[in-house]
């Protein structure tokens, strides 16, 4: 959010062309600002722009008033900053109403001029973070919130901020540390509240995330934000009708609240009964900043998609895709092929019998990798109906501990350091979920880690889902995933990322022991999902339970981008799907061939 300025009634300093009125019209006019009787100012404000058109003061008093009654106000201001060249309150009112109005770059260049005049003033450091990440300038940004941080210690907004960009940067855990920090100075703002919540909800942390939700909404019953994560979260549990409620709740209250009006795509497969949505779905996108626009254009994508309007619908996946590039970090593909190159070549079959000797010997894990959209999250749900089996979600505890294993060396591969990860392992496990005989972990990218899963845990279970790399490319490019998916916005990206994935697969599955792994066919368990739901609960040791037949009843947290569809009994849509896409594919092409 912005920081509007009213501190004082000076003018800047810019006496030659300035003609305040009265002095007791401006003191009046701080007055009413300091009240927060915000009419009464504009009232006054007009009346001596009327008087005086050409008192830089009456204008600027006059955009406050208007900017804190949530009323037009660029006019004012911009005659303000006119006026009034030199004051730095007038540059910086600007500045943060031109980020609002989309022109960033303009609205940066306002808010540098007026630091150079006043580089002490926090908040303006704080509006100028605010449009340099609006601009995808995140180094910029964190740049712009660490001063005014420096310069005011206890800025909860500042702090919220910071969060919202460690957040963007896929630096989920810092971002938590800035939410936190905002609330120790701010119990009570809401923003916080809501951004901390759908933070912890990303994070798989869902009764946190309800409570943050709570209290934003206990400080504001109205806001849109708030509404909408909490409409995220009655989906996440497939209380859909509910969460329809609420966001259209929180349309009533912000019409242009793009992140409800995107989710309401996500609720249901749409129909041509759905047109008045996407009316309302593209004005908002035509108004949108970049930023906002992202997630109506995914939701478009999807609209069109779901009726048969196929050129149309990857025409909006592409403008999202291009606008999210803008926001992100770009995708190194040599170091991913790096990386990969590191493993291979480290953990061989002779590393793994080696590493594996004093390892913990837990059946309980059981880990769903693949590819993101491969059907990881189906083969969790009919697992997670049986009554012995637990599903966890995704946990991001590998990809944590293996980039340090990584950086300890190899010689790092002693029993007593798997030990600890095991132990560590089964520990998160266990506050899962405390009586389970199998938890399933259904993180995706443990594709990357098989090798130190399996030595340190050589015994649990490891099920790989395989599906069209086409199929499985085009789907994640049509949903709008975060910045830790860099490669998920651009296809020949994709192509890399998924040909990379593909071999460090081949490598496990000649070098981990015969049966450590089984793969798993989406097409084979949309077609066939009795025979293959039984092998997989075969494969984890447990005997069949008929339950598993009915997954999409079950009642638990679902959080993925299949929520709804893991809801809804299997069927073979999405086999064979790229075909309508066929003639915008060609990057992903080569992946066909094998």
């Amino acid at each position: 959010m912005a920081e509007i300025i009213h501190r004082s009634p000076q003018d800047g300093g810019d006496r030659r062309r300035e003609r305040p009125p009265a002095q007791s019209a401006a003191a009046d006019l701080v007055a009413l600002a300091t009240a927060g009787r915000y009419g009464d100012m504009e009232a006054k404000a007009r009346e001596l722009t009327a008087l005086h058109p050409s008192s830089g003061l009456a204008w600027k008093a006059l955009g406050v008033a208007l900017q804190m009654q949530n009323k037009e106000a660029l006019e004012a201001l911009e005659r303000a900053a006119c006026l009034l060249p030199n004051d730095t309150e007038s540059q910086s009112n600007l500045g943060a109403a031109l980020r609002r109005y989309g022109r960033l770059d303009e609205a940066v260049t306002c808010l540098r001029r007026a630091l150079q005049m006043r580089p002490d003033l926090a908040e303006v450091w704080n509006n100028l973070a605010n449009a340099e990440r609006d601009l995808g300038h995140f180094d910029a940004a964190v740049a712009a919130l660490s001063e005014a941080l420096r310069l005011k210690p206890g800025f909860a907004k500042a702090h919220n901020n910071l969060g919202n960009v460690l957040r963007d940067l896929g630096r989920l855990d810092e971002a938590a540390t800035s939410y936190r920090q905002a609330l120790e100075f701010d119990a009570n703002y809401a923003e916080a509240h809501s951004n901390f919540g759908s933070l912890l909800r990303l994070q798989g942390r869902s009764e946190e995330a309800q409570s943050h939700c709570e209290l934003a909404l206990a400080i504001d019953p109205n806001y849109p934000a708030a509404l909408t994560l909490l409409a995220h979260l009655r989906s996440d549990r497939g209380r859909f009708a509910e969460a329809r409620t609420l966001l259209e709740r929180a349309i009533a209250i912000e019409p242009n609240f793009a992140a409800a009006r995107s989710g309401l795509a996500e609720l249901c497969r749409m129909s041509r009964e759905d047109a008045n949505w996407l009316a309302g779905a593209m004005r908002t996108a035509e108004r949108a900043l970049p930023r906002d626009e992202i997630p109506l254009r995914f939701a478009i994508g999807k609209y069109l998609d779901d009726v048969g309007e196929y050129d149309d619908a990857f025409i909006s996946y592409r403008r999202a895709n291009d606008l999210a590039m803008l926001y992100r970090p770009r995708h190194d593909r040599h170091l991913l092929t790096a990386g990969v190159d590191r493993l291979v070549q480290s953990q061989t079959a002779e590393w793994l019998r080696g590493a594996g000797s004093s390892s913990i010997r837990s059946e309980r894990p059981v880990l769903v990798v693949g590819m993101p959209r491969s059907g990881t999250t189906l083969a969790e749900q009919i697992l997670a109906a049986h009554p012995q089996v637990h599903g966890a979600g995704e946990l991001p505890y590998w990809n944590g501990v293996a980039g340090r294993y990584a950086a300890a060396g190899a010689d790092a591969a002693d029993g007593a350091s798997l030990r600890q990860l095991a132990d560590d392992y089964l520990a998160l496990l266990g506050e899962v979920s405390r009586d389970a005989s199998r938890v399933v972990d259904k993180m995706p990218a443990n594709f990357m880690f098989l090798g130190l899963i399996h030595a340190a845990l050589p015994l649990a279970r490891i099920i790989h889902l395989e599906r069209n790399p086409v199929d499985t490319c085009l789907s994640i490019y049509f949903q709008n995933f975060g910045p830790v998916h860099s490669y998920a916005n651009d296809l020949g990206d994709l192509a890399h990322y998924y040909s990379e994935y593909r071999r460090i697969m081949e490598h496990w599955r000649r070098n981990l022991p015969a049966g450590a792994i089984l793969n798993v066919p989406y097409e084979g368990l949309v077609e066939n999902p009795e025979h293959w739901s039984r092998t997989m609960v075969e494969f984890i040791g447990l005997p069949w339970d008929a339950r598993c037949r009915d997954f999409h009843r079950i009642e638990r947290i679902v959080s993925t981008f299949s929520r709804w569809q893991a809801r809804q009994p299997i069927n073979t849509a999405s086999v064979e799907r790229w075909r309508h896409y066929e003639k915008f594919v060609e990057p992903l092409r080569p992946l066909l061939c094998r």
